[in-house]
């Protein structure tokens, strides 16, 4: 099966219809379909349309809520705690955002966790409703059900990934940072898994402690390694740490808690330039270190300095003028989720 080109509106209509016809809210459908193709648009495949049947297997099973609203946990007004019945991650992400934004001129900076979220996709797609805004955010998610990364030293698993990410505006153009506190993450394990693949590099480490390229020992006891791997890996036991002090201890539910089903607690804070030094401040500061960055001589003159985010930028443009590739299994498997749901697929692009 070769692959197949769409449109990026084409596959977001195809994602809401399907989560439409599954039982989600129309609003929700809309705003998950959104998360989905944005994932796929910044070129982190195994956060995109591939976790449509997925999610769909989610709703199924009921592990995912279809419809309702978060529980308010407390509001200070500057800080709020949802507790996310498990609703779609993207859309209480983007309602926090929201409600965040609405509070933004008053306080400056406002804090937002949410407990008891489902997965909340591609955290890249879901800076730029911030950076649109010439706002800075911060946003981090952690999932108490589940364990991949063994603290530094040890060699059973405790952690997930815990990715953590940050954008901010600048004059030309934002900078979207997005890294797992892991070497590597359990989707791209996965993905290479089924590809029967090896990763170059030992970034996993077997149930023994030892390093290896083995993406299969994930199933077999073993662990992603933490940033810095055996050598240096306290420094992403450290960040992996602070990410579960944000998600769970701030939201008062965690590993403590023995949860089983898939989902994610949610760190975001959104900050406002003006309130500091001032939005001119803040971008005279924030373009001279990004020029400085760009001018900076290269160890490869082919591949000079680029700033967080720009590549992603540039594949968003390239979407939204050539449209995006699906992978033949991730069709296939929304082929399948279509036809079991009676959603008509979408034509493929033509060429211009």
């Amino acid at each position: 099966m070769t692959t197949q080109r769409y449109t990026v509106e084409s596959l977001e209509k195809l994602a809401e219809s399907l989560f439409v016809a599954a039982g989600m809210d129309a609003d929700k459908a809309r705003v998950v379909a959104e998360a989905l193709v944005g994932g796929d648009m910044v070129g982190q495949r195994t956060h995109g349309m591939a976790l449509c049947p997925q999610y769909l297997g989610e709703i199924e099973k009921g592990s995912m809520a279809k419809r309702g609203e978060p529980a308010v946990a407390r509001d200070s007004g500057a800080v709020f705690v949802w507790d996310g019945n498990y609703l779609p991650g993207p859309w209480l992400v983007s309602r926090a955002f929201d409600q965040a934004a609405g509070r933004i001129a008053q306080h400056g900076v406002v804090t937002a966790v949410i407990r008891r979220s489902h997965h909340i996709a591609c955290l890249t797609a879901l800076l730029r409703q911030a950076t649109e805004r010439d706002l800075a955010i911060i946003l981090a998610s952690s999932d108490p059900a589940f364990g991949y990364v063994a603290p530094y030293g040890g060699k059973e698993p405790v952690f997930t990934p815990n990715p953590i990410a940050i954008g901010y505006p600048g004059t030309e153009a934002p900078v979207w940072i997005d890294v797992s506190t892991s070497i590597t993450t359990v989707g791209m394990s996965r993905q290479k898994i089924a590809d029967g693949a090896s990763f170059a590099h030992p970034w996993m480490m077997d149930a023994q402690g030892v390093p290896t390229g083995d993406p299969r020992v994930i199933d077999a006891g073993g662990t992603l390694l933490p940033i810095g791997g055996r050598d240096y890996g306290h420094k992403g036991f450290g960040l992996s740490l602070m990410i579960e002090m944000l998600t769970h201890g701030l939201g008062g539910f965690g590993r403590l808690d023995t949860e089983t089903r898939w989902g994610a607690n949610v760190f975001m804070q959104l900050i406002d330039p003006d309130a500091f030094a001032g939005r001119d401040a803040f971008l005279r500061q924030m373009d001279f270190l990004t020029e400085r960055c760009h001018a900076n001589a290269p160890i490869d003159p082919a591949s000079p300095v680029r700033m967080p985010g720009e590549m992603a930028q540039r594949r968003i443009r390239e979407a939204e003028r050539s449209g995006l590739d699906v992978a033949p299994k991730v069709w296939e498997a929304l082929a399948a989720a279509a036809a079991k749901y009676g959603v008509a697929l979408p034509v493929q692009k033509t060429e211009p």
